[in-house]
């Protein structure tokens, strides 16, 4: 199985979940939100198509910290893929964006995340206070699937 992805930040965000993460850009978005922070990632034709096994065996190479944003685009176009990537990464602390409602994710994947950020963005409500969402309208959500 692979996953298309845009681009592999290894510099690492501190404003993409708590802790300084590795962010992976997946490649494909149909929501298209004004004001999108990643126009790059909307195309569903373009991108880098990895096998997951390889990802995950880069990841594990990689990031040290073992923390993990996965981002977009949006990777529930790719749940599968991403699932099998969160399922390979058991030692990570990941954290999903996702432009879907909490009830939009499918449960196996949301028992494998430790973080999520749901909601589409809206420039209208667009916040530059609130930690690790882009407008007021979204959500950052803690769960108990794995360890934090």
């Amino acid at each position: 199985m692979n996953l298309v992805i845009n681009t592999i930040d290894y510099s690492g965000s501190v404003v993409d979940g708590p802790g300084i993460r590795t962010v992976i850009f997946v490649q494909g978005c149909i929501r298209r939100c004004e004001g999108c922070h990643n126009p790059a990632t909307w195309d569903v034709h373009a991108g880098v198509s990895m096998p997951v096994e390889d990802l995950i065996e880069e990841l594990r190479h990689k990031v040290r910290n073992r923390k993990l944003t996965i981002s977009g685009g949006e990777p529930l176009l790719q749940a599968d893929a991403v699932l099998s990537l969160v399922k390979g990464l058991p030692e990570f602390n990941i954290a999903l964006y996702t432009g879907a409602e909490l009830h939009e994710i499918p449960r196996e994947l949301i028992a494998c995340l430790d973080y999520v950020k749901v909601g589409r963005f809206i420039q209208e409500k667009r916040s530059t206070t609130a930690p690790y969402v882009g407008s007021s309208n979204q959500e950052f959500l803690a769960l108990r699937g794995r360890s934090s």
